[in-house]
């Protein structure tokens, strides 16, 4: 008979926070323990359910296995569950949460965790993120140390049950109507003791190590993205499940253009004479260049739009846009004669002004009527 799903059984929301979840448990704790209901044979398989997803759900290590494998991540047969539940004294429905209050701890068999995630921030550079890519990444991982094969004993020799707790990695402790656990203060709640410990590993049954791992970099990707190696993260304790390595993928400034999105942007410095007269210019993209022609009188802030010369992103059907902002250029170094020569232009062209400067004739207006009106 399949298992009822934990969140269910409690009557609480999967984002429930630690409290609800200690709320519903005692409240069905009450509700059916056998000594308040010794004519209800169900009461007995309530309660054992209810403890059951209590133990699970309130553990945050357990929890997150839950939450990503189910009840296989759990499973007491594979040496993550809670081990069985009695229908003892009344003071046991409230073990756990006495424990925890009392700072009690849950060790032995039940002390089995999902390895830690980790996170690498990788930079690539646009063209990169554009085409995708592969690359190799040499990251820091706690590893299963190879000398003691993660018993943390010696070779040739294996851990022991701890003596004070029977194996359990919990003392239990009676203060008046109320049985309280703790922690093993000998095993420090993995129930073994390891009179010997490996010399490479100190007993802790992993090493520190580094592990060089091949990621593809999908085509679009864009700052902040996370790609997900599953499994590549550190190794669980004592046979837990291994943690995901994250990869953080952060873009090198580009010395041309800006991405926005799918789009890309660039300045566009043309000269005086080609926005005044007209021209044709040359510009780049990422997948080569481009001719662009540019109409007489453009003015500076003008943009320019080349259609599909932007990105494909991830998720997305069609190329960006690339989009060209007109910067237009004032000469330098001039030589006397070219001096003159603009002198020459600019007499000229105040004979009409209006005509040849229409936004310097309609902002000097407004100029001009903000004062009077002040």
């Amino acid at each position: 008979m399949s298992k009822r799903d934990f969140y269910d059984v409690l009557g609480v929301n999967r984002d429930a926070s630690e409290d609800e979840i200690k709320k519903a448990y005692r409240k069905l704790a009450m509700k059916y323990h056998p000594d308040r209901n010794p004519d209800n044979p169900k009461a007995e398989e309530h309660f054992k359910e209810a403890k059951e997803a209590y133990e699970i759900l309130s553990d945050s290590q357990k929890r997150a296995a839950y939450d990503q494998y189910g009840h296989a991540g759990v499973d007491p047969q594979a040496g993550m569950g809670g081990g069985g539940f009695g229908a003892g004294g009344f003071s046991d429905a409230f073990g756990g949460i006495f424990d925890e209050i009392f700072g009690g701890g849950r060790g032995g068999r039940s002390n089995i965790y999902r390895g830690a995630d980790l996170r690498y921030n990788l930079e690539i550079t646009l063209e990169q993120a554009a085409f995708g890519t592969e690359t190799k990444i040499r990251i820091p991982t706690m590893e299963v140390c190879e000398s003691c094969h993660g018993s943390g004993a010696k070779s040739g020799t294996q851990p022991k049950t701890c003596p004070t707790c029977q194996g359990s990695g919990q003392v239990r402790l009676q203060q008046g109507f109320f049985s309280i656990q703790q922690t093993c203060p000998k095993c420090h709640g993995t129930g073994r003791f390891i009179a010997d410990p490996c010399g490479s590993c100190h007993g802790a049954g992993r090493v520190k190590q580094h592990k060089t791992l091949a990621v593809k970099i999908p085509a679009g990707v864009d700052e902040g993205d996370r790609i997900r190696l599953s499994g590549e993260g550190e190794h669980g304790i004592n046979g837990g499940p291994s943690g995901d390595l994250y990869v953080q993928i952060h873009l090198k400034p580009h010395p041309v253009f800006q991405r926005e999105g799918n789009d890309l942007h660039c300045e566009m410095p043309i000269s005086f004479t080609t926005a005044a007269l007209g021209g044709e210019i040359e510009i780049p993209t990422l997948d080569g260049a481009a001719k662009l022609r540019i109409p007489a009188e453009t003015q500076t802030g003008k943009v320019f739009r080349l259609r599909g010369k932007g990105i494909k992103g991830v998720r997305s059907h069609a190329l960006g846009d690339l989009l060209c902002h007109v910067v237009i250029e004032t000469p330098v170094h001039l030589t006397e004669r070219q001096k003159e020569l603009l002198r020459e232009l600019e007499e000229s062209s105040r004979e009409n002004a209006a005509h040849h400067n229409p936004r310097a004739k309609s902002w000097m207006d407004r100029v001009r009527d903000f004062f009077a009106a002040s």
